[in-house]
Formats: structure tokens, sequence, C-alpha cells
């Protein structure tokens, strides 16, 4: 992780380190449920929202700005930049003193606390891949950042980083392979104080699938595309007013855009064993048309976004992986059985240094392939190790730590059981978030 000249104007992170509002928020249980409550009881139109997505009005005449590829330097470098190590060490702040004590309510409640999300923008997480020419923090794209982010935060709670981290990933979706058009019609409203809901969503409700054939379709209409199938996994689709789906046009596995006012557009609630802060849901397309202009990149496009989605899983399950290894260290030296602490016996101590090892070799995998993808290098190989790491030994690390803490790894007092429900999820999600 060499030295990376983002830029980050670190004025938008320091705002939330250097004020008392991580002391004055409330982490509360919502007394209304808006959009989202009238989701769960089946599908409900989508788009409950006010925000119009305004084209540019005249014509096009310069070229689509996307994020800078990082010059390769000949060595592999693990050291954070000083600017990565500032968002690392205040997203962990946030993490320890306003995810953390919310985690719990909000896998009770299914969703997460509106307050939260709000102090999660002002971090200004949408931005970190939006070229600053288009009102974003950096001219060069870092998917390493964004790996030590998503870590930083599943270590707090994955349920509510993937509610946080939902919004930055179209973001980063339109930075990355959107037009003109589509950067200067849907990126705007991310760098304003009022960041959209938003959902990327790749995942359908059908076993075995796979990200690079869905059944979602697409075809073609007058001036645009109809498109039918159900995408599951969808990050509080029931509040999100912008979506990013994946759909089969022409035996090509594309993305579009499409607005939550969209005719034939619906949402239900879909909560899930883990997850649950993420307010997960099912979106169903019927006769869904989006103009022609809503069709983002091409099928190349499509396959890096699997990819940088898997890196970002695989992050999240390094995250919450360190934070079961940290919490069973604690717990076994300071319980005793038998006049000693459980930790002097041999299968004990030879389980917690298990999840120590296989935890830092996905930690490696994961930042080996977002350097490569900083660099602009072929990914596939990397990716595809990074994910296979974190379904085998994200799920091995869940289980051992409750095995680990016996009966009270299975009661809600402490909170490896939802770190293990959580865990389970990163082998099977696809999409939701990116880096």
């Amino acid at each position: 992780m060499r030295k990376d000249p983002m830029g980050l104007g670190l004025a938008a992170l320091n705002r939330l380190a250097g004020s008392d509002v991580i002391d004055r928020i409330g982490i509360r249980r919502l007394t209304e449920r808006t959009v989202y409550q009238g989701s769960r009881t089946g599908f409900s139109v989508a788009g409950a929202t006010t925000r119009t997505f305004t084209r540019p009005l005249k014509e096009l005449t310069s070229r689509s700005v996307h994020p800078q590829r990082t010059a390769a330097s000949g060595r592999f470098d693990l050291t954070p930049s000083e600017d990565q190590q500032m968002i690392v060490d205040l997203v962990s702040e946030f993490g320890s003193q306003v995810l953390a004590p919310a985690a719990q309510t909000a896998d009770d409640d299914d969703r997460i606390d509106a307050a939260v999300l709000d102090q999660s923008s002002q971090l200004g997480l949408n931005l970190l891949n939006i070229p600053e020419s288009l009102g974003g923090l950096s001219e060069q794209r870092s998917a390493v950042t964004g790996v030590l982010v998503a870590e930083a935060m599943a270590k707090a709670d994955m349920g509510q980083a993937v509610a946080c981290l939902a919004s930055p990933a179209v973001a980063t979706a339109i930075s990355l392979w959107g037009d003109k058009e589509q950067q200067q019609t849907y990126l705007q409203p991310f760098t304003t104080d009022h960041v959209p809901a938003a959902s990327l969503i790749l995942a359908e409700p059908q076993p075995l699938y796979d990200p690079f054939a869905p059944e979602t379709t697409a075809v073609h209409a007058s001036g645009g595309y109809r498109l039918n199938g159900i995408k599951s996994g969808a990050v509080r689709a029931g509040d999100a007013e912008l979506f990013v789906v994946s759909a089969r046009l022409d035996n090509e596995t594309r993305l579009f855009i499409i607005e939550a006012d969209t005719p034939g557009l619906s949402v239900a609630a879909d909560p899930g064993m883990g997850l649950r802060a993420a307010g997960m849901s099912q979106l169903r397309l019927d006769d869904v048309v989006v103009p022609e202009a809503n069709l983002l990149g091409n099928s190349t496009d499509h396959a890096e976004c699997v990819r940088l989605s898997r890196l970002a899983w695989s992050a999240l399950a390094a995250g919450t992986g360190k934070a079961v290894l940290d919490y069973v260290s604690e717990y076994v030296t300071s319980r005793e059985a038998f006049g000693e602490p459980i930790a002097y016996r041999q299968s004990v101590a030879f389980m917690v240094a298990n999840i120590g090892i296989e935890l830092e070799g996905l930690r490696l995998m994961t930042y080996k392939a977002a350097a490569r993808a900083d660099q602009g290098a072929d990914i596939a190989r990397e990716a595809g190790l990074a994910r296979r790491l974190a379904s085998q030994y994200g799920m091995q690390i869940g289980t051992d730590g409750v095995q680990l803490l016996g009966g009270h790894g299975f009661v809600k007092e402490h909170p490896v059981e939802r770190w293990y429900r959580d865990l389970r999820a990163t082998g099977l999600m696809e999409g939701a978030i990116l880096v």
C-alpha cells in the first residue's frame, strides 16, 4: 500500500473526528418505519421519494472523467499511506464509538438507525472514488483504501457496515464506468450533504446463482430496454432512490441504472440469517423500461464489478474475523476451568492460533488483489482466491468463535453469535458493496 496521492481533503473526514457529534448522537430505536416498514409484508412500489435526477440540458462535448490508475512501483508494500492510515483511524473510531454500541439494536430491528447513517455520510465515504473534478475527493482511484475502510467498519459491525457502504458502492460504479451524461446526472447528489440511498444489486434468489449468467433479462425496447426478473440481496431497497442492477442483454451481462420511481419496480423485505442491520430486500422488475442512456459500462465492466464486490466482501470477512479473534483471545485468557485459564489447554490455544493464521492469509490475498486493481492489472485470479478464502475461513472463524465460548457462544449476551451469522454471508453475497 504505497503512498496514495488521494488528497482526500481530509477536512470532510475530520468534521466528525474534531467534533463532539459522536458524544451527542443518540443510538436509539426509530419509532417510524417509513417506506421500509411498508415493504415488510410483500412487494410494494418502490420510489417513495421526491428527489429528481436531472439530465444535463446542454450538449455534452467533454468526455467522462474516471479515477486514474496507480502507477506500478515494482514492489509490494503493505504499509498504508499517511492518508490511508488517517482514514482508517477515523473510521475505526467511528466504528467503536457509534457502530459497535448500536450493533445489537440494529440486528434486533432489522435495520440501521437513521442517525447512524447520517453520521456515516459525514465521513465522506461516498466521495472516496469520485474524481475531484466531479465533486469527489480524489483524481486517483484506490481499491486498497476501500478495502481498509470496509475492514475497519466490519470490525465494529458487518451489518451496519454494509448499510453504510451501499450508497458509496453505487457512486463508485457510476464513477468507474459511467459516461459523461450518467456522471453529470447521477453523481452530483452523492457529493451533497443529502446523499441518496442507493443499492447495487447483482444477486438473484436461485440456488447456485452465477453472477455472470443472471436470469434477469433485458431486451431492446423503443428508445431503451425492458427488464424483467427478481433480484435479491438489495441493501436498503425500501429506502433507495437509485438502483444499479445486472441483467442479461444479447447474451452478455450488463449493468443498468434504474431510478426508484420507474413503473414496474417493487420491493419486498427479505431478511436473512445475518446482516440484518443491512435491511435486505428483494427487487422485482416487471416490464421495467429504462432509457438507452441508462446502460452502464460494458460486459467487461460488469465482470470487474463482480470482482471488486467480492474483494469488498473479503475485506468485511477480514474485519469481522479480527473482531472474533480479539474477543475470543481475551475470553479464553480470563475464563477459568479446573483452576486455570482455558487458554492453557492446548486444544483451545491451537484453535485461537488457527483463527489468526487463517485471518492473515485472507487479509494478504485481499490486499494483493486490491493493489493490482489500483494498477489496472487483471484481478480475476486474485479476486477468486480472496473470495475462496473468505468463504472458507470466514465461516470457519465464526464457527470456532462460537465453539471457543461454549454455551456463551450461543446466547446474545456475547456478540460472537451475531458475528457467526454475519460471516456466513461472505461466501454467498454478490454485489451490494464495491471497492
